[in-house]
């Protein structure tokens, strides 16, 4: 029965994220999922999380590896090149999963179940629907940016999901192969909206399941003003068909 299990493989991009890190390993080890691995994708973290993820590979080999990048150029590269590793090494789902927290581990056997059982391409954790929520900490003016980039985001694209800027997300190996992740052109957080975007444009289907996102705990956001700006001006590139080939 085991050997039947799909090959489910957690991306994980790292930067400056120590102590966060061990405590993810050991969320998703609690989880008891068959042919579960980690692969953390860490870019040369000067607080020596890649020293520490090392580690955790070292001690499980089986199931943790660690991918080094030498630039840091980004969330959504980060990404890209985890996911490449991925299906090179033969993933049938690959879930992105940030490093701070924020994202329930609990969650992830309900998403391979969404993704096993029906026709989804992509399950996204969303914050947006039923029994879905964001961390009591956001200030309201928080709150309310994140509702607007959602709304913002549908309006121009007609993406049809509740949480278009959702980063926790399980992919089938073919979906992500018939959107060509490598090809992606964005970055940061409007990386995820073109992800989505692909998807919607090839007929693909994207479901959601509740989560509730939580607050990071240690460390610091990676938000700046530069992501903002490049996340607001994505979905017009989008739709005039600057990127998302």
């Amino acid at each position: 029965m085991l050997d039947a299990a799909p090959k489910v493989v957690v991306v994980v991009p790292t930067y400056n994220e120590r102590e966060n890190l061990p405590v993810i390993v050991g969320l998703l080890a609690d989880l008891g999922m068959p042919n579960l691995h980690v692969l953390v994708v860490d870019d040369n973290s000067p607080d020596g999380t890649g020293e520490v993820a090392d580690k955790l590979a070292a001690d499980s080999p089986e199931t943790v590896g660690v991918l080094h990048r030498t630039d840091k150029d980004g969330l959504g590269r980060a990404y890209i090149a985890g996911m490449t590793r991925a299906l090179a090494e033969g993933a049938d789902i690959v879930v992105q999963m940030d490093a701070d927290l924020s994202h329930p581990a609990s969650v992830i056997p309900t998403m391979v179940e969404t993704l096993l059982g029906g026709d989804a391409a992509v399950v996204l954790g969303s914050r947006y629907v039923p029994g879905g929520s964001t961390a009591e900490e956001w200030p309201w003016h928080r709150k309310a940016l994140s509702a607007w980039a959602n709304f913002y985001v549908n309006t121009i694209l007609r993406l049809q999901v509740k949480d278009a800027t959702a980063g926790f997300k399980a992919w089938k190996a073919e979906a992500l192969r018939a959107i060509d992740p490598e090809s992606v052109h964005s970055n940061g957080y409007s990386f995820q909206v073109e992800m989505n975007h692909r998807v919607v444009r090839r007929g693909l289907r994207i479901a959601e399941v509740p989560i509730r996102f939580e607050e990071r705990v240690k460390g610091a956001s990676k938000m700046s003003f530069g992501v903002q700006v490049e996340s607001a001006l994505a979905p017009w590139k989008l739709l005039l068909g600057k990127s998302g080939r």
